[in-house]
């Protein structure tokens, strides 16, 4: 049954936040990291964590995105600013 938990979990990971992934994949670092899970379970748990991390990854990826097109616009505001 823990199987099925684990598997039901990992559907529809794409429409998470940063901090819900960010959380969940705590959790399931905390589970492994306390052992005492059966084979089956931990490899399930390892691919849930690495749907996580992955869902982690776009949103800081999609963040410094971002960033670099505010800080790109702001030097391109300040290079014609200046002529």
């Amino acid at each position: 049954m823990a199987d099925q938990q684990v598997a039901a979990q990992g559907n529809g990971d794409d429409g998470l936040g940063y901090e819900q992934a960010r959380d969940a994949l705590l959790e399931v670092v905390r589970q492994l990291e306390a052992g005492g899970v059966p084979l089956e379970e931990s490899l399930a748990l390892w691919e849930r964590g690495e749907q996580l991390a992955k869902v982690c990854q776009r949103w800081l990826d999609g963040a410094r995105a971002r960033l670099d097109a505010a800080l790109a616009a702001e030097e391109g505001d300040t290079d014609s600013a200046g002529a």
